[in-house]
């Protein structure tokens, strides 16, 4: 059962709003009830265990104690102080994702709190690898993300060393894989604490890449693999898709814990070269069941676009769009 965030705030649509909203993003692990009057929060709260409460800074702190909340963070209208044994508080103008990741971290302070658990069979693992290069694994990456969330719940994780992921989505992340890679690696993983991380483009969540390659070499593809599972047992995500770029053979590591692999190949001579060279490789090394997990796609290559803050949506309905919508559908292009 979900722990509840109460919500409640002075102008009654901000409170309704915020609820609506975070119902709906899988990276908030709570049921999130909106309050628009003082009354109802206090009859609720005299019956219901309130986990979290999210309220207006303008209420007197007495009554906010009497609620009995777990844990208690301020919504602020001003410049956000710290006070000292005063509540956590967040700037309420600010879009609501930064809301949930600021409220999520100040939760995550708090040493008890439980595993949100799930059963990791519930859970699809996806890997988009390919040793071959420039084949517009990640651009086909995010595009089968996006479509795959309009009915499921994605999370999307790129392990390129230089992604180029901020300057294409225009955010200046406050947090990254670096970040969840350090927490697990010093054994501070938790489910919770990764939320805080989790931004979204439309319906898909991701969480930006690392921005220290030295990271994804200290983790190792045994290490995030074994991240990336721990995050499919814990997370209530359906799927999660994971844009392999790096590791070199041990990425091997990664794509056995996958229930399937996409691979872009080309038809040129030194990309056939690479791929059959990688296929002797796991056939050598043992790992050729791997080949069965293995669905070569060959992707339609566009023109080039104009706008680089537009490239995510010209994607989505250009011809790579397009082609990924027959894939899921079962009628796309495989390359045999």
């Amino acid at each position: 059962m979900k722990r509840i965030m109460a919500v409640y705030d002075v102008d009654p649509f901000y409170s309704d709003r915020f609820a609506d909203f975070a119902n709906r993003k899988e990276k908030v692990p709570f049921t999130v009830a909106a309050f628009t009057s003082m009354e109802r929060l206090q009859d609720f709260a005299g019956e219901n265990p309130i986990e979290l409460l999210l309220i207006s800074d303008s209420v007197n702190r007495e009554q906010v104690d009497k609620l009995n909340a777990k844990q208690v963070v301020t919504l602020s209208d001003g410049e956000v102080v710290d006070v000292k044994d005063s509540y956590p508080s967040v700037y309420k103008y600010q879009s609501t994702d930064n809301v949930i990741r600021e409220v999520m971290a100040c939760y995550c302070e708090k040493p008890e709190i439980e595993p949100l658990k799930t059963s990791l069979s519930q859970c699809r693992i996806i890997a988009v690898y390919s040793p071959v290069g420039r084949c517009l694994k990640t651009s086909f990456s995010l595009v089968l993300g996006q479509l795959m969330a309009q009915d499921e719940k994605v999370l999307y994780l790129n392990l390129e060393q230089y992604s180029g992921f901020s300057a294409i989505t225009g955010e200046n992340f406050s947090g990254d894989l670096s970040d969840v890679m350090y927490m697990y690696r010093q054994g501070n993983y938790h489910w919770l604490k990764l939320s805080s991380y989790v931004y979204s483009w439309g319906n898909l969540d991701y969480i930006p890449p690392a921005r220290f390659p030295e990271d994804l070499e200290e983790t190792g593809a045994q290490g995030a693999a074994d991240l990336i599972r721990e995050i499919a047992e814990e997370s209530a995500y359906d799927v999660i898709i994971v844009d392999a770029g790096w590791f070199g053979k041990s990425v091997t590591d990664i794509l056995e814990i996958c229930g399937t692999v996409y691979m872009p190949v080309k038809e040129d001579c030194m990309s056939a070269a690479k791929l059959e060279e990688f296929e002797d490789y796991l056939m050598q090394s043992g790992k050729g069941g791997l080949l069965d997990k293995i669905q070569k796609l060959k992707l339609p290559y566009h023109s080039s676009f104009g706008r680089r803050d537009t490239y995510l949506e010209q994607l989505l309905w250009g011809e790579l769009g397009d082609y990924t919508r027959q894939l899921l559908k079962g009628k796309g292009n495989l390359w045999h």
